[in-house]
């Protein structure tokens, strides 16, 4: 997995798992421009109706002791990756979209 990979982050203690493009990672953890995955739907809604300023995503830590896996967000048969339903209800890249905020 390289920088700016769409990716979902599955964390333990507790459970969650996050959505978003990959920043860096290291032996001490992982950096990611992301949301928690429950909120992808809000997020889309909020981007396609800003209320106000438009929105990017935070920019988060995770320590390597948290993470269970990481797996890059791909298509899986018929089922279409989160990047991919974004772009096609948003318009653009998710990877177009954050760079208005870099």
């Amino acid at each position: 997995m390289q920088p700016h990979s769409i990716v979902v982050i599955s964390l333990h203690s507790p459970k969650e798992r996050v959505w978003g493009e990959l920043i860096e990672m290291s032996s001490a953890g992982v950096t990611l421009r992301g949301i928690d995955l429950s909120a992808f739907d809000d997020f889309v809604s909020q981007v396609l109706h800003p209320e106000g300023d438009r929105i990017g995503l935070p920019t988060l830590f995770f320590p390597m002791l948290r993470i269970e896996r990481i797996a890059l967000d791909e298509a899986r048969g018929s089922v279409p990756s989160l990047a991919d339903t974004f772009e096609k209800k948003v318009g653009c890249s998710l990877g177009h979209y954050l760079a208005q905020f870099a």
